[in-house]
């Protein structure tokens, strides 16, 4: 039985370093593939816990041979080695997994979407002409980001360092905005 338990742990090791390998391998591919994509999605792994993927069940394998190995190795008996090996392999398993999980829920693929920047307040960084007649552009934290984008405004020329909100964002990606007091005169 012992050597059951080193072909498990064999294996299960065996498995893991190739996926650790292989992702390494994959990471570092010049072909433009996407991580994603060729892993089967990460997405997925942040709502649910996959205790059947590949790494988990390897880690689990692992646990368990480990395990059984290490304890008829000094001289445990089947009746609590097998167990001992069945609780530890569960517990590499659902760990694994759980981790998996947490990790998956780290990802963003940190793409701005600029929708997000209506109802925001800024600053004007380069003044911005009267009645959409140019672009200038305005400073703001959109997701956590400072940026600087281009904007219009349907009103009067707005100077630089002059406080506004964005109120739309046009097909061509410049933001459109008013100052704060036109805002809140339009909202009395």
């Amino acid at each position: 039985m012992q050597a059951f338990y080193l072909v498990c742990a064999i294996a299960g090791a065996t498995v893991l370093i190739l996926q650790l390998v292989g992702a390494g391998l994959h990471e570092a591919d010049a072909s433009g593939a996407d991580v994603h994509e060729a892993s089967g999605g990460h997405e997925a792994l942040s709502h649910g816990l996959h205790l059947f993927s590949v790494r988990a069940i390897a880690a689990g394998l692992a646990f368990f041979g480990t395990t059984g190995w290490f304890a008829t190795r000094n001289g445990w008996s089947q009746l609590l080695a097998l167990p001992a090996a069945l609780l530890l392999g569960s517990a590499g398993l659902v760990a694994v997994a759980f981790a998996l999980r947490q990790m998956g829920r780290l990802e963003s693929d940190g793409t701005l979407q600029l929708a997000n920047a209506i109802g925001l307040d800024g600053t004007v960084h380069l003044s911005i002409p009267e009645q959409q007649r140019g672009a200038g552009k305005v400073m703001l934290t959109v997701q956590g980001r400072l940026v600087e984008l281009p904007a219009v405004t349907s009103g009067p020329a707005l100077p630089t360092g002059a406080p506004v909100t964005v109120v739309d964002v046009r097909d061509d990606d410049v933001l459109e905005v008013r100052t704060a007091t036109s805002i809140l005169q339009d909202e009395v």
